[in-house]
């Protein structure tokens, strides 16, 4: 691997360490300060805000520019959501900004990679980032838990400067202090990413002409039989992912009266689970045996209904691994078979971008419902009870589209998976 590949590993774990820690942070400011029980849970969705806004155009924005300065100035967004959520603007609002930075973020960092390697060493550096982001998401919200803990905030605390008074005067707020120092990292080593060489593609005066284009790519994928089935897959289980940190947390402090530094902890034990799925999945199941995993879709959102009749920590802990390592065995093989279509219906880039958008809008919308029902006065188990059902009964729906196309569209799948068989024999 080339030099420059390692910077860009250190500037992309050290941004996603800050970005979990923060959200453990923000959860405890939020309930500090007394805001309503709705308000935590709607961190997820407005982190997944400007996701779904700016899909169309953060790709083109990010192939306009040396990916190296783009994720300079996401982490620079990201910093200044720091500074809002510090200085009196509403963390929802401050978060949204984060979320901005990330949104931007995410496209030069994967983009980056096609330009600095050669195709040979592509699977290889996608291994790492993966590995690292699962890295990053347990050690950020391990961390973002102590920050917040009696112990290691008194200690932040603690550090007065003189003249300045900076109004920092809480765990959370000591805990956000910190994490800015962790983006500052992040886009020091953002300065050493080398030029890549590439020509930047400058994007069309005028911005909407993007829109077009994307939306295409949006109904290709949606239209293909093997597309749509991989691409629904993948989107639910990202947005049951992405909700199932703060679901984690509120099930923790209902059932096991635990506090946000106790409960990060077992917000830790579902990714240790998904990347042992993940890794089991990479090394049973082969491409043309994607459609296969959908039960587990089903029972993951079963799985978290149960949660509601556990409270004991020992029989929580493996409970927690076993449901992320359903969700690392369904997502891995999904989202290859998904990339395979992708890159062969419009190309591995747009294929990237339109399964980001719709990633992230379930997200959003998943997120909405869980933020809604709580503000509703649904206690956490019900909602969590809620949450469930919605999850298995939509992979039950997308069971029966798949055993529904294979009646249809019999011949024309086996045609698909055969290509894909053969690809990965080659």
């Amino acid at each position: 691997m080339k030099r420059g590949f390692y910077t860009i590993m250190a500037a992309q774990f050290f941004s996603s360490l800050a970005d979990n820690a923060l959200f453990v942070a923000a959860v405890e400011l939020l309930k500090t300060s007394g805001a309503p029980k709705w308000q935590p849970a709607a961190l997820v969705p407005m982190f997944a805000l400007f996701y779904v806004v700016l899909a169309p155009f953060v790709g083109a924005y990010a192939d306009a520019r040396p990916k190296g300065n783009v994720m300079f100035a996401s982490n620079a967004i990201k910093v200044i959501g720091c500074l809002m959520m510090l200085f009196g603007s509403h963390p929802l609002l401050a978060y949204a900004i984060v979320g901005l930075g990330a949104a931007a973020y995410s496209p030069a960092k994967y983009g980056i990679l096609t330009e600095l390697l050669p195709a040979s060493q592509l699977v290889k550096a996608n291994g790492w980032i993966e590995g690292l982001t699962i890295s990053s998401i347990i050690l950020g919200v391990l961390l973002g838990g102590q920050l917040v803990g009696r112990s290691v905030s008194h200690l932040l605390l603690s550090f007065d400067f003189p003249i300045i008074n900076t109004g920092i005067d809480t765990p959370p707020e000591a805990a956000i202090s910190a994490l800015i120092f962790l983006y500052v990292i992040a886009a020091w080593f953002n300065t050493r990413i080398p030029d890549t060489g590439v020509e930047m593609r400058p994007m069309p005066r005028n911005k909407l002409e993007l829109l077009p284009d994307f939306w295409y790519c949006n109904a290709a994928l949606w239209r293909d039989k093997l597309g749509q089935i991989s691409l629904s897959t993948t989107t639910l289980f990202w947005g049951v992912s992405g909700n199932l940190r703060y679901i984690v947390l509120a099930w923790s402090a209902a059932a096991l009266g635990y506090s946000t530094t106790q409960a990060s902890s077992l917000v830790g034990v579902v990714a240790i689970g998904t990347a042992a799925g993940a890794v089991l999945a990479s090394m049973r199941m082969r491409l043309h045996h994607a459609p296969r995993v959908i039960p587990l879709g089903i029972a993951m959102g079963l799985l978290i209904i149960l949660m509601n009749y556990i409270n004991n920590v020992w029989v929580a802990a493996p409970f927690l691994i076993l449901l992320g390592g359903l969700g690392g065995f369904l997502v891995v093989p999904m989202n290859a078979l998904l990339q395979h279509r992708g890159h062969n219906l419009m190309g591995a880039g747009r294929s990237i971008a339109v399964q980001n958008f719709n990633e992230q809008a379930c997200i959003l919308g998943l997120g909405a419902f869980y933020t809604l029902s709580t503000a509703k006065g649904l206690s956490a188990f019900g909602a969590i009870t809620a949450f469930g059902i919605v999850v298995a009964s939509f992979m039950w729906l997308i069971q029966r589209w798949h055993k529904n196309n294979c009646v249809k569209y019999k011949e024309q799948l086996d045609h698909l998976l055969s290509i894909a068989r053969s690809d990965t024999h080659h």
